[in-house]
């Protein structure tokens, strides 16, 4: 690499010869990633302030972690529970959704936030908290209970009556309105739906014209849940964002099953630095 070439290839994850597995990361000099960080600290005491981040938001704000984010959506579906409510639970992935943001619609974002539009053209160290206003929109009109950690996304509802279950449907309506109007784009094959097993009537649901595929076993920010709501360590054999394969499922449910289900914990795989902190060019 020369000094010269601002820019880096990161390998994610597949055969080295694909030229989609590799992220394109932007370099910048020390003292202009001083300046982001000063920059940040101001977007976000700003964002606390006027509270523009809505609370459904886990990801690059402070007091809010890959812990916060599980633990505040499934404590609301327990409730649920506890009324003897069944739930479906949606796992929904953007493709490439940091590669993906349009400047001109987040420019706008940032005008309604009170945000200088030209901030973001200092550099990827404020892309992360970017993304974040520019997302923050996403579950406007929702009837069930969303929780976002950056693009990562988790849709639930009761479905104890077809009145609920209408609902989960014109939620998911709306999420594929906002990725249309927002051009943006949905990886249907990585969104799942996980039935909660007591009492659920399994009704399927899809995602634009495509039907969404249930899993036994869905994969969260790198642990597992079951039907049961039961929650174990990330399952080594499974894809980000892909439910854990028949194999595992198994040996999942026997963990369950024996009482020795770990505590909540994660591997580290889904740390949020690990995304592309560079927002794209799309127009």
């Amino acid at each position: 690499m020369h000094l010269s070439n601002p820019n880096v290839l990161i390998f994610k994850k597949g055969k080295k010869e694909g030229s989609r597995n590799y992220r394109l990361v932007s370099l910048t000099s020390v003292p202009g990633k001083v300046m982001e960080k000063i920059i940040q600290g101001i977007i976000e005491k700003h964002l606390k302030d006027n509270t523009v981040i809505g609370h459904s938001q886990h990801s690059f704000m402070r007091g809010k972690s890959y812990l916060s984010n599980p633990i505040s959506f499934y404590d609301k579906v327990t409730h649920l529970d506890d009324k003897g409510k069944p739930v479906n639970v949606i796992f929904l992935d953007f493709s490439k959704a940091f590669n993906n943001v349009s400047y001109r619609i987040l420019q706008d974002k940032m005008s309604s936030s009170q945000l200088d539009k030209h901030i973001m053209w200092w550099g990827s160290i404020l892309g992360p908290v970017l993304f974040s206003i520019f997302i923050n929109d996403l579950d406007t009109g929702l009837e069930g209970i969303l929780s976002k950690f950056a693009d990562d996304t988790i849709l639930g509802g009761a479905v104890d009556s077809l009145k609920g279950r209408k609902a989960l449907q014109r939620d998911l309506n709306l999420l594929d309105d906002w990725a249309v109007t927002n051009h943006m784009k949905f990886n249907k094959a990585k969104c799942w739906i996980l039935h909660q097993e007591w009492g659920n009537p399994g009704c399927t649901y899809r995602l634009g014209n495509e039907m969404l595929e249930s899993s036994a076993v869905g994969r969260d920010l790198g642990v597992l849940v079951d039907g049961q709501m039961n929650i174990s360590q990330q399952c080594p054999g499974s894809q980000e964002g892909q439910p854990c394969s028949g194999g595992h499922q198994a040996q999942h449910r026997q963990t369950v099953e024996g009482g020795d289900c770990p505590a909540l914990l994660c591997t580290g795989a889904a740390s949020p630095w690990i995304l592309c902190a560079v927002l794209g060019t799309t127009i």
